[in-house]
């Protein structure tokens, strides 16, 4: 089943906004899926895929890398109530307080993720993060196995071989 999610905390069930989400990236599978073979898409290749979607569900989406298209959400605020610091994110629903993240390409393959989720923690209205991640980065470990990730899993889920005695697969 195509995208593979989670939704946290467990022990809660994912609000109806989840299923919206995940229909929308489903619709693009066969642009952006890394389920069998990478894509080389770039963060910005996949959010342009799935904006049409995001933007019919309600939110607001980059539309380029020029500052004036850029979403800023503020973080700080000083004298006069002026921002002082704002975190730029892909798209973010205002009413729903939903922050979308997506990594691909060097991005995943940096652990973006965690810096995703400690910054959207600081965000003004942001109550929940959308981190989307391809399954595979395509980057290759030294044993040969490929670093396997989960679409809005906070940790990277690996192949192991209990032959490799690579550190990168312990």
């Amino acid at each position: 089943m195509y995208p593979l999610w989670s939704y946290f905390p467990r022990n809660e069930h994912a609000p109806p906004w989840v299923t919206d989400l995940v229909g929308v990236v489903a619709g693009v599978e066969a642009v952006i899926s890394t389920e069998t073979v990478p894509t080389g898409l770039s963060s910005d290749q996949v959010l342009q895929a799935i904006a049409p979607g995001l933007i019919d569900l309600g939110y607001a989406v980059e539309s380029s890398k020029r500052r004036a298209d850029k979403n800023f959400r503020p973080v700080l605020f000083g004298d006069n109530g002026r921002t002082e610091v704002s975190y730029e994110i892909d798209a973010f629903h205002d009413q729903l307080g939903i922050a979308v993240e997506v990594e691909a390409g060097r991005g995943a393959a940096n652990n973006a993720d965690y810096r995703d989720i400690v910054r959207t923690s600081l965000i003004l209205d942001a109550d929940y993060l959308a981190l989307l991640m391809p399954i595979d980065t395509g980057q290759r470990r030294l044993c040969g196995h490929s670093r396997r990730r989960g679409v809005s899993s906070r940790r990277s889920t690996r192949r192991t071989d209990s032959n490799c005695r690579s550190r990168a697969c312990s």
